[in-house]
């Protein structure tokens, strides 16, 4: 559209240059207007016999046609192609994220990053997915709640419009290893505070990721033999997990809450809590100080500041707890 506009405007402005002023500037507008478009209405002031102002107008039919027809051909692939549509929704997204914090980021949604990325929908969590590939990335735009970032994880920028300063936790599951440590040395650089899970295939390459600034490095190949093990060793309590990871009941999960300064559990006794009555929330274990978890604790036992609770239950009771 600038282009078009320019095109007009640098027509009229030649026109009027070439008669030295003695034409009017709207008969220098139309004359270029009834020339770019070819309607051939005939001239409006003298320009056969006149070389310069011939030369000028095949000058401006030729180049200027062309800037018209490549101009309105992009325009129409805008509006058609659903480019336009794009870029509103990157900008709906945008603003979406600036009104988000303590959110979670997840960066590559392949193997690892697309049941990560349903879990954490699950666990009622606010999460951006940062995604170089267009079509993973519009089947992930499908999911309820999820906000996304196109582009390459590994650029700055990204992380930054992922609303990195603000977040919470950064998930980083790109498939190389060098990508993954890459990013999280530009994660830890962005936010000091940030917990950090990267992925990682390559087991010797553990000591360098957490030297980098990731918290926890995890191995999908370990986790895997892992499970291989518990389903060889102990079918029951594995299947009690699943079970409970799709109980019909809700969404049940185990997680963690950290009693604050202000909240109203602080300084009483488990049984005076609520936590079972008005929650319906199981406590399975606490930790106080970085001391050992503390496994089924008494109803007697007194809640202190920063005791990291470790519950069963809902996610919605969870979440209702969590507000305390």
């Amino acid at each position: 559209m600038v282009a078009i506009l320019l095109i007009f405007l640098s027509g009229s402005i030649g026109y009027y240059i070439i008669f030295g002023g003695t034409e009017k500037f709207i008969d220098c507008v139309y004359m270029t207007v009834i020339s770019l478009t070819s309607v051939g209405y005939g001239e409006v002031f003298k320009i056969s016999g006149n070389i310069t102002a011939q030369v000028f107008t095949m000058v401006l039919i030729t180049f200027g046609m062309g800037i018209i027809l490549y101009a309105l051909s992009s325009l129409t692939a805008l509006l058609i192609e659903g480019e336009l549509r794009g870029i509103l929704r990157k900008n709906k997204m945008k603003k979406q994220i600036n009104k988000i914090k303590n959110h979670y980021i997840v960066c590559g949604g392949g193997r690892t990053g697309t049941p990560l990325l349903e879990e954490l929908i699950k666990s009622g969590e606010e999460v951006v997915l940062i995604e170089l590939d267009t079509k993973k990335l519009d089947s992930f735009n499908k999911i309820d709640g999820l906000l996304s970032v196109e582009g390459d994880a590994t650029d700055d920028q990204n992380l930054m419009d992922a609303g990195i300063e603000k977040a919470a936790g950064i998930l980083i599951t790109l498939p190389s290893d060098k990508d993954n440590l890459f990013v999280t040395m530009s994660a830890r650089m962005l936010n000091k505070k940030i917990r950090i899970i990267t992925r990682m295939n390559d087991q010797k390459l553990e000591a360098k990721m957490k030297k980098a600034g990731a918290n926890s490095v995890v191995s999908p190949d370990s986790i895997g033999a892992m499970r291989m093990a518990s389903e060889i060793l102990r079918p029951t309590v594995v299947n009690f997990l699943d079970t409970m990871l799709r109980s019909k009941q809700g969404v049940l999960r185990i997680h963690e809450l950290n009693v604050s300064d202000h909240s109203t559990l602080a300084g009483k006794k488990i049984s005076e809590s609520g936590l079972k009555d008005k929650f319906e929330l199981l406590i399975l274990g606490l930790k106080e100080n970085n001391q050992d978890i503390i496994f089924n604790p008494l109803s007697s036992h007194i809640l202190e500041t920063d005791t990291k609770l470790i519950v069963l239950g809902k996610v919605a009771d969870i979440a209702r707890l969590k507000s305390l």
